[in-house]
């Protein structure tokens, strides 16, 4: 009998590798993937059941990744696996369709299991923030995409700008002209009220699209 598939995002290689051990007695671990764009591609290309992804990662973020997927037609089941032991985030997983939230202090206690609940149609969210999520209001899960309705190319546009990448380099990525680049710019720090690449910046690790240094 096959191994269930899986395919890990993480741009944190060493700690990806050193999980492999953990998984691979009852997995198959496909493919490590270290940034939100690679998750994307490889999910497509070699449709694992399972994805185990962070959330903060370079050039595309976790959240943003599997939302661009379910899109796609993506059915595998997500599993986040971060280092955010925040509700705040464990909700906006589960709103993004995750059926697993591991913080990474945990990891080898809990993401075998939950990665086996995933498989058998349920969902497993860390214990210390299982509840607080379920307490917590729909409007707090939202986050900024319902009060300024950015759009994915606008999150996306944020986020590169934020991990300091210039125009040119935001237009290389997302294969769009630098003249519109920074035009999504000017767009979203008008849309936002930033008054600063710091503000930009601030504005991208409170929402999780990058990880505080």
């Amino acid at each position: 009998m096959s191994r269930p598939r899986i395919l890990m995002a993480d741009d944190h290689r060493m700690l990806a590798e050193g999980l492999r051990s953990l998984l691979e007695p009852e997995f198959e671990l496909v493919e490590i993937v270290e940034n939100g764009r690679q998750l994307v591609e490889a999910a497509q290309r070699l449709r694992p059941e399972v994805i185990v992804a962070d959330i903060s990662m370079p050039q595309l973020n976790g959240l943003d990744a599997v939302e661009q997927l379910r899109q796609a037609g993506c059915q595998a089941k997500v599993v986040f696996l971060t280092m955010h032991k925040d509700a705040l985030y464990a909700a906006r997983a589960v709103r993004a369709g995750a059926s697993g939230f591991v913080v990474k202090h945990s990891a080898s206690s809990e993401l075998v299991t939950a990665i086996r609940e995933a498989l058998a149609g349920r969902s497993y969210l860390t214990p210390a923030l299982a509840e607080l999520v379920q307490n917590m209001p729909d409007s707090r899960t939202a986050g900024f995409d319902k009060d300024v309705r950015l759009t994915p190319r606008q999150r996306q546009v944020l986020q590169l700008f934020a991990e300091g990448r210039s125009a040119k380099e935001v237009a290389r990525i997302l294969k769009i002209s630098v003249r519109t680049a920074e035009n999504h710019k000017a767009q979203i720090t008008s849309l936002l009220g930033l008054n600063s690449t710091a503000d930009l910046v601030q504005c991208a690790i409170r929402h999780g699209l990058i990880a505080p240094n």
